[in-house]
């Protein structure tokens, strides 16, 4: 994996943390982090795009990362219920988010735009 699509899975990390910030925060410290999380996330997000990914490619797979880890850590750390229809669209989601790597990793070692 190039160093880009590595900010990019960072980013999406600090994404999942500072989503369930907004919700459980309750005190400066907790407040603090979730903001503190919002800037690296975005910051990892804007230093991937710098580098070589395209804009769209790259918030696409970001937010679907986070996305699938928001859900995952709410049934993991916060007993949100399991529901078979939540988890069949998370793995949609997540092919979708593959095949948009894929294809992106694909035109630029062909030197195509994307």
């Amino acid at each position: 994996m190039n160093r880009a699509w590595t900010f990019v899975v960072l980013g999406s990390l600090f994404e999942v943390g500072w989503v369930i910030g907004l919700k459980h925060s309750s005190d400066f410290i907790t407040w603090a982090a979730t903001i503190a999380a919002i800037v690296l996330s975005f910051g990892f997000l804007i230093k991937a795009t710098q580098m070589s990914l395209p804009v769209g490619t790259a918030y696409a797979v970001f937010a679907g990362l986070g996305t699938t880890g928001t859900v995952i850590a709410e049934m993991v750390f916060f007993n949100v219920p399991f529901q078979v229809a939540k988890v069949v669209l998370i793995l949609v989601l997540l092919a979708g988010v593959i095949g948009l790597k894929l294809v992106t990793g694909n035109s630029q070692e062909q030197g195509g735009e994307s």
